[in-house]
């Protein structure tokens, strides 16, 4: 079952605090830690009402080019009934903290906290806070890369308590990834999933592949290898690997290691 999620609430350090901290930027990975999440990096977007942002991620030329990661927070009343003026976006939501009210298509949906939405791109969707609370969620974004002969991907709502993880062969259940999408589902360019670790578990070899990743922790801590270095990360930390970048980690405990994980799939490589 999943647990709660760490979601950033903004603020600002005193003066008494030390500047030196974890956020690290090299050619094959960025890791930005859940300090670094304040009010004055906060962003905002055309069309959004009492809505403000953190950018984790955005496509740098030479670095991770496919995909931008939100953390949106919305007021009580906020949200948006123009949200995206990027007619070739699709998008990943997922709630962290509050309730969404989502209207796709005429047809309204809440999603609490583990709700999950992927929209394809074109869909005509509007996002409100109906809620006295703040509302808190993850929006990936990518340009929908079409194939002829595919069709684009339907809607998705979902939440990740209803959906089994599927456990890695050899694992004894202590490493599982949460999928809201088939991976034989080839309409698909982009995933967005859930991996757990228990503590102790382990990445047992350093991963090399094509896929860029942005890998935000909602719960534990861990002990990730990137690259050459061995970096401690915890909930609401941040990581952004660019294609092949090495990468394994040991979950540190007590609790469990969870994190919501981007990855591009299912296209060729483009050989301009």
């Amino acid at each position: 079952m999943a647990g709660k999620y760490y979601a950033p609430h903004g603020g600002h350090p005193g003066q008494d605090q030390l500047l030196t901290d974890r956020a690290v930027f090299t050619e094959a990975y960025a890791v930005l830690p859940r300090g670094t999440m304040r009010d004055i990096v906060t962003s905002y977007l055309p069309f959004w009402e009492d809505t403000r942002l953190w950018v984790i991620a955005r496509p740098l030329s030479g670095f991770a080019e496919t995909f931008s990661q939100y953390i949106m927070e919305v007021g009580s009343g906020g949200g948006s009934d123009r949200p995206e003026d990027d007619p070739r976006a699709q998008a990943v939501l997922f709630v962290v903290e509050g309730e969404a009210s989502l209207t796709i298509a005429g047809e309204t949906h809440l999603l609490g906290e583990g709700g999950y939405a992927y929209l394809p791109p074109g869909a005509d969707w509007t996002l409100r806070n109906r809620s006295d609370g703040m509302l808190r969620f993850h929006w990936v974004r990518k340009a929908y890369q079409a194939v002829e002969g595919l069709d684009v991907p339907d809607v998705i709502i979902a939440n990740e308590r209803d959906v089994a993880p599927n456990v890695m062969p050899g694992t004894d259940g202590k490493w599982a990834t949460t999928r809201f999408v088939d991976p034989a589902d080839l309409r698909h360019d982009m995933h967005v999933n859930i991996v757990t670790f228990e503590p102790g578990a382990v990445i047992p070899f350093l991963e090399t592949h094509v896929m860029e990743h942005g890998l935000y922790v909602l719960e534990g801590k861990a002990v990730y290898r990137l690259n050459n270095d061995w970096v401690e990360v915890e909930a609401g930390d941040f990581m952004w690997l660019r294609a092949f970048c090495p990468q394994a980690c040991y979950a540190g405990g007590p609790g469990r290691f969870r994190y919501l994980l981007y990855k591009d799939v299912n296209r060729h490589m483009p050989l301009g």
